[in-house]
C-alpha cells in the first residue's frame, strides 16, 4: 500500500524529466514553448479536420447502405464498415492531440507568468500580462470546445459500431430496415458534431493567426 505514492511520484517526476529534457532539445534548435504551442494547435485543427471528413464519409456510407435498392450490399457494408475504422483511428488521433496542446498550454502559460515576473519595466510587465490573459483566454475557449466535440465523438462511434456490428452478420432489406430508426439518431449526432467541429477549427485558425 506504502508503494503506490512512490511509484506515483516516480511515474511524476519521470514524466516531468521528459518533458523538460523534450523543451530543451528543441530550445536548442531554437524552437521555443511559444512554437511548439502554434504547432501543436495548428496540429489539432488539421487532424479536427480529417476527422470531420472520416465522419462524413462514415455519414455518406450509412445514409447509402439504408437507401439500398439491389446491387452489392457487401459492398456496402465494407465500404461503411472502413469508414467507421478510419473515424475511429482520427477521433483517437484527434484525442491525444488535445492532450498534447493542453500540456504545452499548460507549461507555455507557467513559463511566461515566471518571466513576467522578472520584468523590470511597470509599462512592459503589464503589456505582457496583458497579452497572456488575452492567449489564455482564447485557448481556454478553445480548449472547452474541443473538449465537448471529443466528448461526443465516442458516443457516435459507440453507435456506428453497433450498426456495423448489427449488418455484419445480417445483410439483408429487413436487416437494414430495422436499423433505420436509430439510424436517422446517429445522422442528426454526426451533422452536429461536424458543425461543432467545423467551428472549433476556425477557432483555432484565428487564434493562430495571433500568436
Amino acid at each position: 500500500m506504502h508503494n503506490i505514492p512512490i511509484l506515483h511520484l516516480i511515474s511524476l517526476l519521470f514524466f516531468i524529466s521528459c518533458s523538460q529534457i523534450k523543451y530543451s532539445a528543441w530550445e536548442t534548435l531554437g524552437v521555443e514553448k511559444r512554437d511548439l504551442f502554434k504547432r501543436e494547435v495548428k496540429s489539432v485543427k488539421e487532424n479536427q479536420k480529417d476527422s470531420v471528413e472520416s465522419f462524413q464519409d462514415a455519414l455518406t456510407r450509412l445514409k447509402e447502405v439504408y437507401d439500398f435498392d439491389g446491387g452489392d450490399l457487401e459492398k456496402s457494408y465494407k465500404k461503411l464498415n472502413s469508414a467507421y475504422e478510419r473515424s475511429k483511428e482520427d477521433a483517437a488521433t484527434v484525442t491525444e492531440d488535445i492532450k498534447e496542446l493542453n500540456k504545452v498550454a499548460v507549461d507555455l502559460f507557467k513559463e511566461w507568468e515566471n518571466e513576467i515576473s522578472e520584468i523590470s519595466s511597470k509599462d512592459l510587465k503589464r503589456k505582457s500580462k496583458k497579452q497572456l490573459n488575452e492567449t489564455r483566454t482564447k485557448y481556454e475557449d478553445l480548449h472547452k470546445k474541443l473538449i465537448s466535440s471529443e466528448k461526443k465523438m465516442e458516443p457516435i462511434l459507440s453507435k456506428l459500431r453497433d450498426q456495423v456490428l448489427s449488418l455484419k452478420h445480417n445483410l439483408n432489406s429487413k436487416a437494414i430496415a430495422g436499423l433505420k430508426t436509430e439510424g436517422s439518431r446517429i445522422e442528426n449526432d454526426i451533422e452536429k458534431l461536424m458543425q461543432e467541429m467545423t467551428a472549433s477549427t476556425k477557432e483555432a485558425e484565428e487564434l493562430i493567426k495571433e500568436l
